[in-house]
């Protein structure tokens, strides 16, 4: 069973906030990690990038998302770190979305969303303005700050990094992007397990940290009617994620009634007030609205409700945007085929999302987990 590792000593490299922003702005690249590109299932025009600190355990996902998308979300956790959801309301003027961001670092990650708008600025994506385009970027984050490094979080220079790779992977980005800095070079694929936002990931968190396993990024597709869904879910929860429960301990299907102490009834439940959150990205293939988008982003919750044991807590921020590339016609909106069609895009949402997390124990890095001695209390 994993135990609490030794506090890591402060690494001896220069410049830990990853933000040692002189130098950041000067190269336009971060200082450490590593740059990887994936596709995201079978969709067309998509394209993700990963920014990773394997030593740090944190890091930042970047999903690149074709002209014409369309995207809305919604939060069910108590202790979400986002940006731009509002933008993505039904009731919101703007209907595109460029790209989302998920990253680590807390709410001090959401600051990687000015590299990737930085990026897609200079790249000419984005709302039209008559002040020159406005990049789209949607973003959430989920808390890995008390594992590995807490002083390395991802900035404007890893998402910058990580958005050029998406975007240089797109064939019809590639001349746009050949003068962005970090656009080239380094570049390889990966995609799942401790890469990118599930570098510094746990789950299994509810019965005391002592009991926890390492989370991770995690997708899966679902392919039905004509359409595609693929749900892209970092893995960072309170409960236990199906299949992938604390070693030697039987997995439970439900809490069983000898459980119900384990959500800390000594108070120790309350010392992760904020540190968890699984966040999610449904990206489909037909051509939606936003509402219709949200109802995508509902199905997502409640996969995680089908796979999550607890779910949606207080103590987590789960949150999940869903888009629509528009590739693949729905029926006319009076016509009473569109619902169906709608419906079976929700359940193939929900079915995408607990296919994804069932292949954590897979993906998911064994060993111990690199936590941080929390601070000591007042007077002790």
């Amino acid at each position: 069973m994993p135990a609490a590792g030794p506090t890591p000593a402060a690494p001896d490299r220069p410049g830990e906030q990853v933000g040692s922003e002189a130098e950041a702005r000067s190269t336009g690249q971060p200082r450490f990690g590593r740059v990887t590109v994936s596709t995201l299932g079978d969709l067309s025009g998509v394209a993700v990038g990963h920014w990773t600190d394997a030593e740090a355990r944190t890091g930042v996902t970047v999903v690149i998302l074709p002209e014409g998308s369309t995207a809305s979300a919604e939060v069910r956790g108590g202790a979400p770190a986002t940006r731009e959801f509002d933008v993505l309301a039904p009731s919101a003027t703007v209907t595109r979305l460029d790209a989302v961001v998920l990253s680590g670092g807390s709410a001090f990650g959401l600051a990687s969303v000015d590299g990737v708008m930085s990026t897609l600025g200079e790249a000419g994506r984005g709302f039209v303005t008559a002040g020159g385009v406005v990049p789209i970027v949607a973003a959430m984050s989920l808390f890995d700050l008390t594992v590995g490094s807490p002083q390395v979080r991802p900035g404007a220079a890893e998402g910058a990094a990580a958005a050029s790779a998406a975007l240089a992977a797109l064939p019809a980005a590639a001349a746009a992007l050949a003068s962005l800095p970090g656009a080239a070079g380094d570049s390889t694929v990966g995609s799942v397990g401790s890469v990118g936002v599930g570098t510094g990931a746990t789950v299994s968190k509810w019965r005391g940290r002592d009991h926890a396993v390492s989370g991770g990024l995690v997708t899966a597709t679902v392919v039905e009617g004509g359409f595609s869904v693929t749900a892209l879910v970092a893995a960072n929860a309170f409960g236990d994620v199906v299949g992938h429960g604390p070693a030697g301990e039987p997995w439970p299907s439900l809490v069983p009634p000898d459980e119900v102490g384990a959500f800390g009834a000594d108070g120790s439940a309350a010392s992760s007030a904020g540190t968890n959150t699984t966040l999610g990205v449904i990206v489909c293939d037909a051509d939606l609205t936003k509402t219709e988008c949200l109802l995508l982003a509902q199905g997502a919750h409640d996969g995680y409700a089908r796979a999550i044991t607890p779910p949606h807590c207080r103590v987590d921020g789960d949150a999940v945007i869903a888009a629509a590339t528009a590739a693949v016609p729905l029926a006319d909106p009076g016509d009473p085929k569109r619902v169906a069609q709608v419906e079976l895009l929700r359940w193939m949402a929900v079915r995408a999302t607990v296919d994804a997390l069932a292949t954590l124990a897979d993906v998911a890095p064994a060993g111990p987990i690199p936590w941080m001695t929390p601070p000591a209390e007042p007077g002790s």
